[in-house]
């Protein structure tokens, strides 16, 4: 049997864990009433996700003394993240009369995570809320500090509040499912991590990639790492008034790039846009002269050798010209007097804030990357 890591978030009175290994979802009954006691639970899904996983989880927490009092499962995708279906969940949960100590669980990738957090947040002004992520993508990232949320026409995540929740569980097995494309656009927010401020942990990456995507104890310790990193972060600046602002890097081109396909997972997944959007952060520093061009080569290399898009050019379909770009990016991000800030680098490892970029020198760059 793998083994199984436990990382802590930090956070005072509201700290949690986050468990990583494999066979969680067949423990998560005495996981959460050991933690939870006497928690009734409405479990959020999708119906891509119920379909492989919803009855092993209702097994796993009724087995372990945990009422499931409602399911709720969702079309699977990103158009799912509004206000519509937001309701829908509201209302489920309301209708099954679950209490502010009762729980929300979240078993899905981001989306279920972001909207089941978001109506935990919400309901009876806060409910607890458990996440039980079943992409990589989720694991690494969005099930681990607290923001929910969906999207708006104007842009994605724009509605939302920081809601933290009491436990994630990290089912490294169910990645076993995961169609290789999601696989991959996950492994990008895990690459992510060692480009911000662990060097050491891309350049294992570099190394033991194929086996972080076979499995067993490889993808756990990455898992482990990158949630390390995360909970690190967030254990610092809770509400992103602040460092948490790295754990953007790449997100900046990426949410452009989501924005421009309409949110159309056929064309582009948020990993995917994230992967375009580091080798761009990359390729933007060494432009500004602030990182090599040998480093931003070095990202292209690895994220390509793992079959992750690295340029616009890479997304099929008509893509928008520069100018609406940098309008999506405007929308994205906070513009003051003409500059944006964004995610910039000094080298593999060494991203930090940079709040005066032009807005001008960022439509030259664009332009060149779509030539």
């Amino acid at each position: 049997m793998s083994k199984t890591v436990t990382v802590e978030v930090g956070l005072g009175d509201r700290a949690y864990d986050i468990l990583i290994g494999s066979g969680l979802i067949a423990r998560a009954g005495e996981t959460i009433s050991a933690r939870l006691p006497g928690t009734r639970v409405a479990i959020v899904t999708d119906e891509n996700v119920a379909a492989s996983h919803l009855e092993a989880l209702k097994s796993g927490l009724e087995s372990g003394g945990v009422a499931v009092a409602a399911t709720i499962a969702l079309p699977a995708g990103e158009k799912t993240k509004g206000f519509a279906f937001l309701q829908e969940v509201v209302d489920a949960v309301l209708g099954a009369r679950l209490e502010r100590r009762d729980a929300v669980v979240a078993l899905g990738g981001g989306v279920i995570g972001d909207l089941a957090g978001f109506a935990a947040g919400i309901v009876r002004r806060g409910m607890d809320f458990v996440q039980i992520p079943t992409s990589l993508l989720a694991q690494v990232d969005s099930s681990v500090g607290g923001k929910t949320g969906i999207n708006s026409a104007r842009g994605k995540n724009l509605i939302g509040v920081f809601h933290q929740p009491k436990l994630v569980l990290a089912d490294s097995g169910v990645l076993d499912t995961l169609p290789i494309r999601e696989f991959r656009a996950g492994y990008a927010e895990l690459a992510k991590y060692g480009l911000i401020d662990r060097p050491d942990f891309f350049a294992w990456l570099e190394k033991n990639w194929r086996e972080v995507f076979e499995g067993g104890d490889a993808r756990i310790e990455a898992i482990a790492e990158a949630c390390r990193a995360k909970a690190d972060v967030v254990a610092r600046d809770e509400f992103e008034t602040g460092d948490r602002a790295l754990l953007n890097l790449g997100h900046t081109f990426g949410h452009a790039l989501e924005a421009a396909t309409a949110y159309d997972g056929a064309r582009l997944v948020h990993g995917e846009g994230v992967a375009i959007g580091m080798v761009l952060a990359h390729r933007f520093s060494a432009r500004l002269n602030l990182a090599s061009p040998d480093d931003a080569v070095r990202v292209e290399a690895h994220l390509k050798a793992v079959g992750l898009p690295t340029r616009i050019a890479d997304i099929p379909g008509e893509m928008p010209g520069a100018d609406k770009l940098l309008d999506y990016i405007t929308q994205d991000k906070k513009v003051s007097r003409g500059a944006l800030t964004f995610i910039l680098t000094r080298g593999i490892g060494q991203s930090f804030i940079a709040k005066d970029v032009p807005s001008s020198e960022v439509l030259a760059f664009l332009r060149d990357s779509l030539g």
